[in-house]
């Protein structure tokens, strides 16, 4: 749970910049204002740019997350005269002022001579953002390894056509978190860059398990020596990795597959599926040491990977139609905990924000911002403040919106 006990006063704003403090918003100021002086200077003076204020990079960052809440195409709709118009927010600053903050924003303005990352122009934003996550909240035991839902609004993708859907360039980098999946704040994030063709390249990412295996541990590196268990789907899951993390005290519970994950080192009688009919429920079990591989019977061959939980141990998954079907302890823990997830993903995933810049960094960045004001929203329910206010997450994200924008509204919303 949260660490530090927030006052019952506390408003949406106290939230989130728990994770983005003022001194990481002045530092964007900063950089815009370094920016466009550099731009200027290479591309020939703007009469229109004047440096840009710490008030004005909030608002500016409020009509951005405006667009997480009612899902716009563009964040320009505010100012149209269209549907997803907004004229008590658009009267805080004019259209153009706002397309040239868009236009200079910056996080890093000058790449430094020792910089070889590929996100120099966004990781000292991610490792701020880290050091709040750290900070701000202590994890329970169990939590999970995934790709968050972060893909695009799928009202837009059903009404769009096809020529809208090819103009859209995919995404250049995969997004992996390390989430609590007791209350799913994620506790760590880890961006993968497509860069080239070459071995560590996205496409490489999502056909080689070991590279699986290097996101699992970058994501874990602050989590050795606290007896956490680490649940993980096919991708990541293999007898090496698990054994690496042990002796890090760090246990797993994962799903394999003989397809996506890597089976070195496991038995093959285990991983062909018998011959012979069996009944939901049945189970075969092999260990070595505290692993234990797990293949069991629910309408087809469900196979886990442990040394989290011992297979002696009796559990059951509850289904509406057939009942309770027999498993071991290890099955039931792993459908559980990946069920919130998949809860998580369905109520939460909503509310990303709907701005599609082009370049990379930006991309990262706002998907950060969503996933800061999530945790955000995750530790206000889970404080004193809620039980005044009751805010749910639209109502969170509009107070949120209103804060950065220096409206005041102080009537209740329930």
């Amino acid at each position: 749970g949260p660490t530090r006990k927030m006052p019952l006063t506390a408003s949406a704003m106290d939230f989130f910049q728990l994770f983005v403090p003022d001194n990481v918003l002045k530092n964007m100021v900063v950089q815009t204002n370094m920016y466009a002086k550099k731009y200027q200077e290479r591309f020939g003076s703007d009469d229109a740019w004047i440096d840009v204020t710490l008030t004005e990079m909030k608002a500016f960052l409020g009509y951005m997350i405006s667009t997480s809440i009612h899902h716009c195409e563009s964040v320009l709709s505010i100012w149209s005269s269209g549907f997803y118009s907004n004229k008590s927010i658009a009267l805080i600053m004019t259209q153009s002022r706002f397309e040239k903050i868009l236009k200079y924003f910056h996080i890093v303005a000058f790449r430094s001579s020792q910089t070889t990352h590929s996100l120099y122009k966004i990781q000292p934003f991610l490792d701020s953002l880290q050091n709040g996550f750290d900070s701000a909240f202590r994890p329970s035991q169990a939590q999970v390894l995934h790709e968050p839902l972060i893909d695009e609004d799928p009202v837009f993708i059903a009404t769009c056509t096809e020529r809208e859907l090819r103009k859209r360039k995919k995404r250049k980098f995969s997004l992996w978190v390390r989430q609590c999946s007791t209350t799913g704040f994620i506790c760590q994030i880890y961006v993968h860059l497509k860069e080239g063709s070459g071995a560590d390249g996205l496409d490489a990412l999502k056909n080689k398990p070991q590279l699986h295996s290097m996101v699992a541990k970058s994501l874990c590196q602050n989590a050795s020596g606290k007896n956490y268990i680490i649940f993980t789907g096919p991708s990541i899951t293999s007898l090496n990795l698990f054994e690496e993390f042990e002796k890090q005290e760090i246990y797993c519970c994962g799903l394999l597959s003989t397809r996506k994950s890597d089976c070195t080192g496991l038995p093959p009688s285990m991983l062909n599926n018998s011959a012979t009919p069996q009944s939901r429920g049945q189970y075969r079990i092999r260990m070595k040491g505290n692993m234990s591989l797990i293949c069991w019977y629910n309408k087809g061959h469900f196979r886990f990977l442990t040394n989290a939980y011992s297979p002696i141990q009796q559990g059951v998954i509850i289904k509406r139609k057939s009942g309770e079907i027999p498993c071991p302890l290890a099955v039931e823990a792993f459908a559980a905990h990946l069920s919130y997830i998949c809860k998580y993903d369905d109520k939460y995933s909503k509310y990303f924000i709907s701005h599609k810049p082009n370049k990379t960094w930006q991309q990262v960045f706002w998907f950060a911002i969503s996933i800061a004001i999530n945790n955000a929203y995750i530790l206000y329910k889970m404080s004193e403040a809620y039980h005044v206010t009751r805010y749910s997450r639209a109502q969170f994200g509009e107070r949120l919106v209103k804060e950065l924008l220096g409206l005041e509204d102080t009537s209740p919303t329930h």
